[in-house]
């Protein structure tokens, strides 16, 4: 009388569940052999043609170069923000009013040009044609988007256009 027989379990049987998990742990070693040589390839491919102390220089080699990249972005980040600073001050929301001066004058010749900063100072250019051709330009200073001089209704419009329009700045 064996052991497996006072514990209850046939010894035939333990074989075939023995020899079933052998057959198992084989394919799961097969599985990681693919599986090593699959990243071998793959390191084989990274380190053709150089060796240890090659690779290091390379790898250094880049990380100067991203250094370098790192300084490049951080000076043109800087030349953006002092260009962002000229900007302000630089013409960027424009707008036209195109209308009739007089009643039976076709074509609509008249116009009043509003031209702005950031900040809202600028102009409007303003010119009325009459009915015999003459033409009379008008121009009104603009600060912080008030005029101090009292502005025709197509100016107003040529304004509070203007003023409407987005920045270049703005992001």
């Amino acid at each position: 009388m064996g052991l497996f027989d006072k514990i209850g379990i046939d010894s035939g049987i333990l074989i075939i569940v023995l020899f079933i998990l052998l057959i198992v742990l084989f394919l799961y070693c097969l599985s990681m052999r693919n599986l090593i040589l699959k990243y071998k390839k793959r390191q084989d491919l990274f380190l053709q043609g150089s060796d240890g102390k090659s690779l290091e220089k390379s790898i250094l080699q880049k990380f100067r170069e991203i250094d370098k990249a790192k300084e490049k972005v951080e000076d043109s980040s800087a030349i953006v923000k002092e260009l962002k600073e000229y900007g302000k001050f630089a013409f960027q929301k424009f707008a036209v009013h195109k209308y009739d001066a007089f009643e039976g004058m076709g074509g609509k010749l008249s116009f009043s040009l509003c031209v702005l900063t950031d900040n809202n100072d600028g102009f409007i250019l303003s010119a009325v044609h009459n009915e015999i051709g003459g033409c009379y330009t008008y121009v009104k200073e603009i600060i912080r988007g008030e005029a101090y001089v009292v502005l025709s209704s197509e100016e107003k419009k040529a304004l509070e256009r203007a003023k409407e329009r987005k920045s270049c700045l703005d992001d």
